[in-house]
């Protein structure tokens, strides 16, 4: 599968373009090059072009191929913060949209295109929002303590200064209890979150 790349400076990404038919082996390898190329110029966006593949009547691969190719992103240098557009003329299996899925659950930045200008929008639309993004300035953790009660349903409290409001009625039976941490964009510091009647 040979490949051919471009830069393109309009929003500055690397373009993969790959002719032929689909191959795993060709596929990580493209993916090696696309990772390689980004690093290497500071470019955090790119385009697998497989508009010129044409689609077999049997997908190509399997979803543990796919699954298999999304494991190589940090073998190959992929960064948390690469964006990667995968640009389709036809997905008669939606196996290029499977592996923009599969990749976001992973916690990659990827998404599936039947059309070049909305993959460059989208590339140039700058960070999309990750499942744990930033902590913005200003904002400050909250924690949050969950405690069961004795029948085993969770018991859940919150309550701002001077607000008794949302307490749970009765008192709560002693229970394992568990911390999580969330983070809030609020940047009321006097805030608090949790189970405990203090």
């Amino acid at each position: 599968m040979p490949l051919k790349i471009e830069i393109i400076r309009a929003t500055e990404f690397v373009r993969v373009g790959a002719e032929g038919h689909f191959d795993l082996p060709a596929s990580k390898a493209a993916l090696a090059t696309v990772a390689a190329a980004c690093r290497k110029r500071g470019i955090q966006h790119a385009i697998v072009d497989l508009r010129a593949l044409e689609p077999g009547p049997k997908p190509a691969f399997t979803p543990a191929d796919l699954v298999e190719l999304v494991n190589t992103f940090p073998e190959v240098g992929f960064t948390r913060r690469l964006r990667l557009a995968i640009l389709y003329r036809s997905d008669p299996h939606k196996r290029a949209r499977l592996f923009a899925f599969l990749s976001t659950l992973r916690g990659w930045s990827v998404r599936a295109f039947g059309d070049f200008e909305e993959a460059l929008l989208w590339l140039s639309h700058g960070e999309e929002t990750s499942a744990r993004p930033a902590r913005a300035a200003g904002t400050q953790a909250i924690p949050i303590r969950f405690r069961t009660s004795g029948v085993g349903a969770p018991v859940r409290a919150a309550s701002a200064p001077g607000r008794p409001g949302n307490r749970p009625a009765g008192r709560a039976r002693a229970g394992s209890a568990s911390s999580r941490t969330i983070e809030t964009t609020s940047p009321r510091s006097q805030v608090r979150t949790g189970l405990s009647r203090r």
